[in-house]
């Protein structure tokens, strides 16, 4: 799966997923309190017959004609009777229960008005501890719902997010085939071009044809130059790198003077500080592809009659032009593919694109300075 595809994918999945969540989650809360509030009450029903029950025990008590009274008990719940001013007379419970301060939120409450008063009891308070089994194993239900429903919208939403990037795999798709073709087709004329070209010079011709001969060879260099990236882009996957201890600083007067002639017709001046022997451990037609877009893109923003600097040591590659710069609201998507921060002058946007790829590779460091309409510094560096 591409890049593309899996941003795509993880965006879907966290939005769709995080919907889901907020969704289930507000309707297992009012589940819940719904379902508590039953079980409550149906607690408080028991606890109302068990009230009936101690109610008819006290008549039979009021009724009874013996000496000593025992107060009904019960294993279920605990009772008080309270006389007219609500005060405490015996009960199960202890005196500090008063009939009208009941703030304890674990246990339910049922108050009877007895009538008529029994042995001077006119109310009768009944309390019973809420039985929280029944809710721990409601929560746990819920819980288990709700990870069950998690791992099933998880994968639902995978294979949906896949339906969703199968669309866009499949143009990409198109797209590789169209550029492999394209580039299989250019391929024979520019390297015909060339060689004609190599050859007239060879031969020798006059000033005026000379010109012409430049500018053929310049364009037909440009024409293989993007042959090159194109086939890099759509091989970059698959492509088989053959490591070696490379001179960059041979490798980068070679490249300068192949670009030379397109710097000469921008009227560019060229300052090149290289060291000499800076090796590194790199597959060369990686090294071709991030010297030859960082060269190609300073001398084609350019300004005319501007400058070049280009510094080579053992630690970094810098390229600075005097070009037209890039508004800081690009830089953060200048990196991407196909991405194009100025329309004025030709090209794929796919130059740094593959530089940054070259950079990943290799674990280098990429940093880009720029400013509008004064220029770009791009800097890689391989050892800190």
């Amino acid at each position: 799966m591409l890049q593309s595809e899996k941003r795509s994918l993880i965006r879907f999945l966290v939005i769709y997923l995080f919907s889901t969540f907020i969704l289930f989650s507000l309707a297992s809360w009012i589940f819940y309190l719904f379902a508590k509030q039953n079980i409550i009450q149906q607690q408080k029903e028991m606890m109302k017959v068990e009230a009936t029950h101690l109610l008819s025990q006290i008549r039979l008590l009021h009724q009874s004609n013996a000496k000593i009274l025992y107060y009904p008990k019960s294993k279920k719940i605990l009772s008080a009777i309270y006389d007219l001013d609500k005060d405490y007379i015996f009960g199960t419970l202890s005196k500090k229960h008063s009939l009208d301060q009941r703030t304890e939120s674990h246990t339910l409450h049922y108050v009877v008005k007895l009538e008529p008063y029994y042995l001077g009891a006119a109310y009768l308070l009944v309390q019973k501890h809420i039985d929280t089994h029944a809710i721990e194993v409601l929560q746990k239900q819920i819980l288990f719902f709700m990870l069950g429903a998690g791992i099933f919208f998880t994968l639902l939403g995978y294979f949906l997010g896949r339906l969703f990037v199968a669309p866009m795999r499949d143009a990409i798709e198109q797209m590789n085939q169209f550029i492999q073709d394209t580039t299989h087709e250019l391929n024979t004329p520019i390297s015909t071009i060339l060689t004609n070209v190599e050859l007239l010079e060879a031969l020798g011709e006059s000033e005026a044809h000379s010109r012409e001969l430049t500018r053929i060879e310049i364009a037909s260099k440009t024409l293989s130059r993007i042959y090159d990236d194109l086939t890099y882009l759509n091989l970059n996957h698959h492509y088989h790198r053959e490591m070696q201890n490379l001179d960059l600083s041979s490798l980068l007067h070679e490249r300068v003077l192949y670009f030379s002639q397109m710097a000469e017709a921008k009227g560019l001046k060229t300052r090149l500080t290289v060291e000499k022997n800076v090796i590194r451990k790199i597959d060369r037609n990686d090294a071709l592809r991030l010297i030859d877009n960082l060269l190609s893109n300073a001398i084609k923003y350019n300004k005319k009659r501007g400058s070049l600097h280009i510094i080579l040591t053992q630690e970094y590659l810098s390229i600075e032009d005097t070009g037209i710069g890039i508004n800081s609201k690009y830089l953060g998507e200048i990196l991407q593919r196909f991405k194009r921060a100025n329309s004025s002058e030709g090209g794929f946007g796919i130059g740094l694109h593959i530089v940054s790829k070259v950079c990943e590779n290799y674990e280098f460091t990429l940093e880009i300075e720029s400013m509008e309409n004064i220029g770009t510094k791009v800097v890689v560096e391989w050892e800190k």
